[in-house]
């Protein structure tokens, strides 16, 4: 399996014998070995995949790196964030998605309201497996755990990614920002409720759930 380490915050090398992983396309920044690159189509894995990223525009370009030596990989400065999985299911949007094990299974999901508030497509990115995923935040990313006891509302412009069992439920209401006195802000926050962690990032998206 590939070996998945940080140099530094922003720069993501993976180490290959042989075995393959699967990275945002153009994120390749160098490499040593031998090394053979082919473009994929992303998204999602089979034809549903392509059939939901037709149906709502979503766009994930997807590049398969197979070799020996090691590969660097970074994105416009980017902070990158290691998650291991242990045969879960990682929820991710498509932007913030870096890198993956090749053996992870990619699909899409439906996320309902989320999507459309965003202006992203109805259907969320999912990795599945066991193995090693690569998530790009613009800023650190904080990791924020969900309890039975303790629900968590989330800026659906900060929002990254979620693991566990979590129920997600869209809620329009005071935004943070209105409540801050910075005007603008997002009609709705993301309600997670259950047992998991949520990764959300320092800064946000453009989006257009103000308008919604």
């Amino acid at each position: 399996m590939a070996q998945f380490r940080l140099q530094g915050s922003k720069v993501l090398a993976v180490d290959l014998s042989g075995d393959a992983v699967k990275a945002k396309n153009g994120s390749m920044v160098a490499y040593d070995g031998r090394m053979a690159f082919k473009k994929m189509t992303g998204g999602g894995d089979g034809l549903r995949g392509m059939v939901t990223r037709r149906l709502t525009g979503e766009q994930m370009e997807v590049m398969e790196v197979r070799g020996e030596g090691t590969c660097w990989f970074a994105d416009r400065a980017s902070e990158i964030n290691l998650v291991s999985l242990r045969g879960e299911k990682l929820y991710v949007e498509s932007s913030n998605l870096l890198c993956t094990d090749a053996g992870l299974r990619t699909g899409t999901t439906f996320t309902g309201l989320r999507g459309a508030s965003q202006g992203n497509g109805l259907f969320t990115t999912t990795v599945e497996g066991s193995g090693q995923a690569a998530l790009l935040s613009d800023g650190p990313a904080v990791v924020l755990r969900v309890s039975a006891r303790y629900p968590l509302q989330v800026d659906p412009g900060a929002y990254i990614a979620h693991q566990g069992e979590l129920r997600q439920q869209f809620q329009s209401g005071v935004s943070f920002r209105t409540f801050m006195g910075e005007g603008g802000g997002e009609a709705f926050q993301i309600r997670f409720e259950g047992e998991g962690l949520v990764y959300v990032q320092p800064s946000e998206r453009n989006t257009i759930g103000g308008d919604v």
